[in-house]
């Protein structure tokens, strides 16, 4: 799959998915916030920082997956040869995208059992960002983000397969960072106020476009010829 195809579908999907992210995320975003003083919710400008830096914290994490897992597609590549590992990493990139596709229209919401596999490591991984709270300062928001971003979501864990499945460590990275690149909009905005972005990121047939785009981009992707050469 090349590589403006994977990058532009994974900011797509976490754009149109941010009504999943607002249902796990938000609710975190609203308690980090009213949890800072006083001066800094008041302050539009401090506050932002401190939201901002959450959600650089969490694209941080969400790279260090994507990295660790396109390190693993990228030794599956080495192990059984190019062309063969290229195409088994290429099938199950495009099965990937295609239950992200039907999971993005509403006709896969099974997609959340999924999330059942990360609870072992939230577990050891949520008492350090308790320890973390109140969030008074940049650092800390910062580090409480990087917790957050081990939040199990099945959705994640559907983009970090999609991310083994790019055969390099660093597409692997780029794809976890444009994924959650495009949950910022939202998640961002959710906190200050009711935007358009949101209004239509939430939109049911805005979401059923996107999750046929890109079930027809993985499709389409099948038609591209395999490189020889990666990165």
């Amino acid at each position: 799959m090349s590589d403006p195809i994977t990058l532009t579908a994974a900011f797509l999907l976490g754009f149109f998915s941010s009504l999943h992210c607002i249902g796990m995320c938000g609710g975190i975003i609203g308690a980090l916030s009213l949890s800072l003083p006083l001066e800094i919710r008041n302050n539009k400008a401090k506050l932002f920082s401190f939201v901002l830096s959450y959600n650089i914290g969490r694209l941080l994490s969400y790279g260090m997956a994507g990295l660790i897992a396109g390190a693993v597609g990228t030794s599956v590549l080495q192990s059984t040869g190019f062309d063969q590992g290229h195409a088994i990493l290429r099938s199950i990139g495009v099965a990937m995208m295609v239950a992200i596709g039907l999971y993005l229209t509403g006709w896969l919401p099974q997609l959340a059992r999924v999330e059942k596999i990360g609870i072992p490591i939230w577990k050891r991984l949520e008492p350090i960002g308790r320890k973390l709270v109140p969030v008074a300062s940049i650092p800390k928001a910062l580090a409480y983000g990087l917790i957050w971003g081990w939040l199990p979501c099945g959705l994640v864990y559907f983009v970090l397969i999609w991310a083994l499945t790019a055969g390099d460590a660093w597409l692997g990275a780029m794809t976890m960072i444009a994924f959650g690149a495009g949950t910022l909009p939202t998640l961002i905005t959710a906190g200050f106020m009711t935007s358009w972005i949101t209004r239509f990121a939430h939109s049911t047939k805005a979401r059923q476009i996107v999750g046929l785009l890109i079930i027809v981009m993985a499709i389409g992707s099948l038609f591209i010829p395999m490189e020889h050469s990666h990165h």
